[in-house]
């Protein structure tokens, strides 16, 4: 029973020394189409957010921290060499002849567009710029003409990705679709604070019902916040995002303290609640950065519902672990003090960083 709640421990250590950055966006996402079937030109557009742009080229052009339209202006050959150099396109085994570049900025993301004169016939694009990213970085690839069906994904192990003639949608969907749920289940597992917000709630949740409880009301409230975001209906600019992250680190300290000191939690699937709509915008602040617009949906459904099934397996992972700790209750008592110090010293730091910085 001791090393059971060493491991427990172990958990908690890893939560307070992983990395607070849980939600920065790690995709670029492009679409590439023929304005006309069977015409020469194509044109392509690329959204991805300025945090990854600077680890391509340095796009702040007067070093200020803030990238602007005078910056992206100022820097048009840098983009040209650094974005659509390491991203070659070609038609038949011949290479596209680019044409002409354009770069904006938008609410939450960059956006740079290109157009390009192919030969007839299916596109293939390598993304070697790939190799220059972390290596959690993706490509998701649409197009016009196919939009949310013809959704493909590459990374740095298979950069290459193939734009034919519309044809076989449904197993395109169903492999973006995939991807996208594959994405959601990376996001919960690196959310190192949604996971200390899970684990301080299970410390002291109850049986089996009331955990189900606690699980559902904050599995609906963060949906609701994230689809309401996502859909556009509720705005995420910079500023709101950083506060969305503090008020995360900041239900992470409630419940760490309730623990600490409450002796009963009759409020709490009602908190969870409330705090599940918070950490449903820092969900959406990773969709908000891709610049998804007609590929929002596949996106905000399976990438939700990779979070849940991420969640879930947290969830039936921690909870018989915790059940068997809580037969010996001053074993628990324990239990719950030392891992809720550590949650949180974990949420203070977060607090403080995101606040402040």
């Amino acid at each position: 029973m001791w090393l059971t709640a060493q491991r427990l421990a172990c958990l908690a250590l890893l939560l307070l020394v992983g990395s607070a950055g849980a939600h920065d966006a790690d995709i670029l996402y492009a679409q590439l189409w023929r304005p006309e079937a069977g015409k020469p030109e194509v044109r392509e557009r690329i959204t991805l957010t300025a945090d990854t742009l600077a680890l391509l080229i340095p796009a702040d052009a007067d070093g200020d921290g803030t990238l602007t339209q005078a910056d992206l202006d100022a820097r048009a050959q840098a983009l040209a060499v650094g974005i659509w150099d390491a991203i070659p396109l070609s038609a038949r085994g011949q290479p596209c002849t680019r044409t002409g570049t354009t770069a904006r900025i938008r609410e939450a993301f960059v956006e740079l567009g290109a157009s390009f004169s192919c030969a007839p016939g299916e596109l293939r694009q390598r993304f070697t710029l790939l190799s220059l990213l972390p290596p959690n970085y993706k490509v998701v690839l649409g197009s016009y003409v196919q939009g949310e069906q013809g959704q493909r994904f590459a990374d740095a192990t298979q950069p290459t990705l193939v734009v034919s003639e519309p044809g076989q949608p449904e197993r395109q969907a169903v492999s973006g679709l995939l991807a996208w749920i594959g994405l959601g289940l990376t996001h919960i597992f690196e959310g190192i604070d949604h996971l200390a917000f899970l684990l301080a709630l299970l410390l002291v949740g109850g049986n089996w019902r009331r955990v189900l409880l606690l699980v559902t009301a904050f599995t609906v409230a963060h949906s609701l916040t994230l689809g309401a975001t996502a859909l556009g209906f509720i705005l995420l600019d910079d500023t709101r995002t950083r506060w969305v992250e503090a008020a995360i680190a900041a239900s992470i300290i409630w419940v760490a303290l309730e623990n600490l000191l409450l002796r009963e939690h009759r409020h709490r699937v009602l908190l969870t609640f409330l705090f599940g709509l918070v950490h449903g915008f820092g969900f959406a602040s990773v969709l908000s950065g891709y610049g998804l617009d007609d590929s929002v949906v596949t996106g905000l459904f399976g990438f939700n519902l990779g979070v849940e099934l991420g969640q879930a397996a947290v969830v039936a992972v921690l909870l018989p672990i915790v059940r068997l700790v809580q037969r010996r209750p001053v074993l628990h008592q324990r239990t719950v003090r030392g891992l809720s110090l550590l949650i949180l010293s974990a949420g203070g730091y977060w607090f403080l960083e995101r606040a402040l910085g």
